[in-house]
């Protein structure tokens, strides 16, 4: 059965020339899958896994649009719907510079697994655009937006792929991409969209959803070895939506956080960013456009300001990367042991090269894998899409319960799973069998569709 994952792997790699982060997150899922393929033949009789790395189907398109001075503007949209076997396709939208096929697939395939693992009936799907809302003006991104909607309405649907935010793409965003999908369609469908604005069908809690359950299922790991939250010196990255959520319930747990970040560098507080104050700061750095962190040590002295580094130098209990895919390589994982930590829980996508997460685990890091730790903004969507469907309304403590609830049931998922294949607790490994079996057993039963 090793020779099977591995000429998928390396059909993957040749259909999808250059797509590293593609490449990578094939490599590590199905690589952990090997005991798990070996108790079932008839996966490779048909041809399972080549199935499941292969979108069922893939979507490009121009989007075309004017910026305030009237220039006409050409960006690449993208929709990867990678699976469907338990539920319509759910995943964001990303739009960043970076973004390409590869970026786009990788975070399609995660989305397979991170769904799946939530328990909710939802499958894996992604897409974006390679338009930078940074530096642009509310005009500008509305008419991209609507640009962009115009292409894609016709491939969504409640019942069919459900987008939301991501990278990029927030509730500004959604709200422009949801009034277009309704102008054009002369519908009013709830559902298509999630992350919407409160006034319009959108979930209480969702903005913070994906830190609160990061930090969660982070609690659940140091649980289960024996340890607390309280009093933990923690280090993140990020100061978007993912880093001020994961902040704020650090906060609330009785955590120390010390550090943020953003691309100009990194700001260590060693007094913590437990305050409202500092959290407020984190959402006006967010709300400011310019993509930098460096005012946050303007605003508080105390805090430094390191310009062009990462955080992982600065000594902590606990690491949580919240930033984008791969910052986190061997050199970052070799500090980070160094420092002495014990856990470290991925909150982005996919924020560790492979390597550095073999090194990590080799020397005795406790791992959280992104596709069970932040899998708590895509459950927050799916109880969105339950509140439309159902024409009610969830309040904060209701939506807080189901998310608690769920990533405490993803982690011991995790759990029982590595034990069951691996015959320890290797969350990593635990993750992506744990997300597979579900979905195997449902295209198993499906049929070659």
């Amino acid at each position: 059965m090793a020779n099977y994952i591995e000429r998928v792997i390396e059909q993957v790699k040749a259909k999808n020339p250059g797509e590293v982060e593609f490449h990578q997150t094939v490599e590590e899922v199905l690589t952990s899958l090997a005991p798990v393929i070996e108790q079932h033949p008839e996966y490779e009789k048909m041809g399972l896994l080549e199935r499941l790395t292969e979108p069922e189907r893939g979507i490009s398109f121009r989007v075309v649009w004017v910026d305030d001075n009237g220039n006409v503007q050409v960006n690449k949209g993208y929709r990867y719907e990678f699976n469907s076997a338990i539920g319509p396709y759910k995943g964001g939208l990303r739009f960043a510079p970076n973004v390409y096929p590869g970026i786009i697939k990788f975070l399609g395939f995660e989305q397979i697994f991170k769904n799946s693992l939530t328990g909710l009936p939802i499958g894996g799907g992604k897409g974006g655009s390679d338009f930078d809302p940074n530096g642009k003006s509310d005009a500008e991104v509305m008419r991209f937006c609507q640009a962009f909607m115009t292409e894609l309405y016709r491939h969504i649907g409640p019942h069919t792929d459900v987008p939301a935010g991501d990278l990029g793409v927030g509730g500004r965003e959604i709200g422009y991409l949801f009034g277009q999908y309704k102008r054009i369609t002369n519908r009013f469908d709830g559902g298509v969209l999630t992350g919407k604005g409160i006034p319009y069908g959108g979930c209480l809690g969702r903005t913070e959803a994906t830190g609160f359950g990061i930090v969660w299922y982070a609690e659940e790991m140091l649980k289960a070895n024996g340890e607390e939250m309280k009093g933990k010196t923690v280090a993140i990255s990020g100061f978007g939506n993912v880093s001020w959520g994961t902040a704020w319930k650090l906060q609330q747990l009785g955590a120390k956080l010390v550090t943020i970040s953003g691309p100009d560098g990194y700001i260590y507080d060693p007094d913590g960013i437990n305050t409202d104050e500092k959290l407020n700061m984190m959402l006006e750095l967010r709300a400011s456009g310019k993509n930098v962190c460096a005012p946050y040590a303007e605003r508080f002295p105390n805090a430094k300001f390191v310009p062009g580094k990462k955080p992982w130098e600065v000594k902590a209990d606990l690491y949580i990367p919240c930033a984008t895919q791969n910052e986190v390589h061997m050199e970052d994982a070799k500090a980070i042991v160094e420092s002495g930590a014990k856990f470290y829980c991925e909150g982005s996508n996919m924020p560790t090269t492979n390597e550095a997460l073999a090194y990590l685990q080799d020397n005795g890091i406790i791992v959280g894998p992104a596709k069970a730790a932040n899998a708590g903004g895509v459950a927050c969507s799916c109880i969105e899409m339950g509140q439309n469907a159902g024409h009610t309304v969830f309040q904060h403590q209701d939506v807080y319960d189901q998310l608690h609830q769920i990533m405490i049931n993803i982690h011991k998922a995790c759990k029982e799973a590595s034990e069951k294949y691996y015959g320890k607790y290797d969350l990593v490994k635990g993750a992506n069998i744990a997300g597979f079996e579900k979905v195997a057993e449902a295209m198993m039963a499906q049929g070659l569709v």
